[in-house]
């Protein structure tokens, strides 16, 4: 898979702080790319490179085989933390005037306006102004101005601030169809499990520093411990206990079986294979619950930080 966006070795100082120290990142194209990291981290930053809105001191950006210039403005669509629409404008008017300012005729912006507020069922809300819509309302506003013009590359910054869970969900899914139709997504937040629902591929910066990139997947598998959530019935309890001391390393668990038994955090040896353990435990009662602890996006988010600090 080519690469739609290519950040290379970018550095980014205000004064005598700096902002982004040598950061590279490749974004495939297709992918739902996730830009995480804590608060100050950079992210931000970077994400004001990619639309222009500052420049880079150092390093270079590719968008498409080229060279970062003005005229992709119009291939990209942002949807800040910070929504920025105009609260007095009304809806209609301004999604209109925002989508011209993206290249789009007045009557092509008239018709794919008409698509997304008939899709989203806001087509009533076409004469109120803004001021008058709930937050989440205004949401849906803003996503439809950001995605209107069908750019190759959409950046979402918090895209489900202000949404209930059901309309999140709602947002979560266009998404991952914008993605399938051929965009390209950066998706910052904090929320890890939106991370875990929709991401390809992430990269974790702190510190002003790329600490983590990679597919999700592969970032996954580097973290894992060989641990196992175990639940076993057995009338012999602290044979059993004392047992698995003696040949793996056990931690007390934090899960429950729907009837009693056992429960703990097996982590394999070095050579030992599920199998082993397996094995183990049914020679000895009989195994409820046998679950590998694979860590997710904030397990980590979390390690990974915490490492680098």
């Amino acid at each position: 898979m080519s690469n739609l966006l290519e950040i290379n070795h970018v550095v980014k100082k205000y004064g005598d702080f700096t902002a982004l120290n040598d950061v590279s990142i490749h974004i495939p194209k297709g992918s739902v790319y996730g830009l995480l990291g804590p608060n100050g981290a950079g992210k931000t930053s970077l994400i004001r490179i990619i639309n222009q809105i500052t420049m880079p001191d150092a390093g270079s950006v590719f968008l498409d085989g080229e060279k970062l210039a003005p005229h992709h403005i119009e291939q990209i669509g942002y949807l800040p933390e910070e929504r920025g629409l105009y609260k007095s404008m009304k809806v209609g008017e301004q999604a209109l005037y925002l989508a011209q300012l993206k290249g789009l005729s007045k009557a092509e912006a008239k018709k794919r306006l008409k698509y997304w507020f008939e899709k989203f069922d806001i087509s009533a809300w076409w004469n109120k102004k803004i001021e008058e819509l709930s937050k989440g309302m205004a949401q849906k506003v803003q996503f439809i101005v950001t995605v209107l013009h069908e750019p190759k590359l959409l950046i979402f910054d918090e895209p489900f601030s202000g949404f209930d869970p059901i309309n999140a969900q709602i947002i979560a899914k266009e998404i991952l169809q914008l993605r399938d139709k051929g965009a390209t997504i950066i998706f910052s937040t904090h929320r890890m499990e939106s991370v875990e629902e929709m991401c390809d591929e992430i990269a974790l910066i702190n510190k002003s520093n790329k600490i983590l990139d990679g597919k999700l997947d592969d970032i996954k598998r580097a973290f894992r411990t060989n641990t196992f959530q175990v639940g076993l019935k057995t009338v012999n309890v602290n044979e059993v206990i004392n047992a698995l001391k003696e040949n793996f390393t056990v931690y007390p668990a934090d899960f429950k079986l729907l009837s009693d038994g056992l429960t703990l955090n097996v982590q394999l040896n070095e050579g030992d294979t599920s199998n082993d353990l397996l094995s183990f435990l049914t020679n000895r009662g009989e195994v409820q619950h046998f679950v590998e602890l694979i860590p997710n996006a904030n397990d980590i988010f979390i390690q990974a930080i915490n490492k680098n600090n």
